[in-house]
């Protein structure tokens, strides 16, 4: 895709965000568009952070399976093995690996299934919800949807038990396992749980269309980001964090991170522990979309192409990513 061709649709769309293409480790297009703060006409940059939404699921991910391999979990270890009492309608073998792969069945404070719109108040008292505990209210009291491995059911809510079970299993907390064992190796120096009503001059706002104007996302999402996603990144470190990944820097058998697990036809798409993949080639996937906030990135290990679109805004993403990735 030509440069001018993204500039156009940037344009027409009023896209606020940043579009990047990496092949080989070479940069061959990157840009920014459109307002970081609108209030204060601050542009977005280059090295501008923005929410990945749930495009941090494949980051919970590769915390656990970190664990994983240095044997401190299983794929099959029980969620109940490490709740004890704690959120009891989770069923006994809901494992690890149900939850990793969407086949948990379990109930969903945030139900992508249930007709909400993006710009529904669905999580009650946003400013309590900083540290993964915080969300154990929330996630409770959600009757099981289906049985544990029957199919494939995308689930907020289990990638926050993921990280609840990972905290417990490994006694460090969340957002420090994931930059120990996922930011750290991947060399993303510019990405972090950042608080919502505490973000640096260097992140971006999140809006969302509300009313008939556009405000910020900040009573919309947890004011600390969790296991379901919200950290802050750039376009460049989403691309050091591919590089690092199919080197083998974060885990060793990246082969069975990508190895497709699930078929998902309503999506085009197959999924494997935590990342997205295409439903008929190598390319794989991490996808966030959220109150004022999309993202999604695809990365073919094969040419070593890496296409980004990062955005501020809800829809924002969406037509340029379309057109960019396969």
């Amino acid at each position: 895709m030509r440069p001018e061709d993204i500039d156009a649709i940037a344009e027409k769309t009023a896209f606020s965000g940043v579009v990047r293409v990496d092949r080989e480790g070479q940069v061959e297009f990157a840009k920014a568009y459109g307002l970081a703060h609108r209030a204060y006409r601050i542009p977005n940059t280059l090295d501008t952070r923005f929410g990945m939404a749930s495009g941090g699921k494949g980051f919970t991910a590769l915390a656990v399976l970190s664990l994983i391999e240095d044997g401190v979990l299983k794929l099959d270890t029980t969620a109940r093995s490490l709740l004890g009492g704690d959120l009891p309608q989770i069923a006994d073998d809901v494992t690890v690996e149900h939850l990793l792969t969407h086949t948990s069945g379990i109930g969903d404070y945030l139900d992508e299934e249930a007709d909400t719109e993006i710009t529904d108040y669905v999580i009650g008292a946003a400013h309590e919800l900083t540290s993964t505990e915080a969300f154990l209210p929330l996630l409770d009291g959600h009757p099981a949807k289906f049985a544990a491995g029957e199919r494939f059911g995308y689930c907020n809510g289990g990638f926050v038990v993921l990280a609840l079970l990972a905290e417990r299993a490994g006694g460090v907390g969340y957002h420090d396992l994931v930059r120990r064992r996922v930011l750290r190796p991947a060399r993303m120096t510019s990405t972090d749980f950042l608080r919502s009503d505490e973000l640096p001059a260097d992140a971006a706002v999140g809006y969302l269309p509300l009313d008939g104007v556009d405000r910020s996302n900040v009573f919309h999402l947890p004011v600390l980001a969790s296991g379901d996603g919200g950290i802050h990144t750039t376009a460049e470190d989403v691309s050091a964090f591919w590089r690092a990944l199919f080197a083998g820097d974060i885990v060793d058998r990246v082969d069975e991170v990508v190895r497709p697990r699930q078929d998902v036809p309503e999506e085009s798409m197959r999924y494997g522990l935590g990342l997205w993949l295409h439903e008929s080639s190598d390319t794989v996937f991490l996808i966030g979309y959220d109150a004022g906030a999309s993202f999604k990135s695809a990365h073919d290990p094969h040419t070593g192409t890496t296409r980004t679109v990062i955005s501020n805004t809800t829809p924002g993403a969406w037509p340029i990513a379309r057109a960019l990735m396969p």
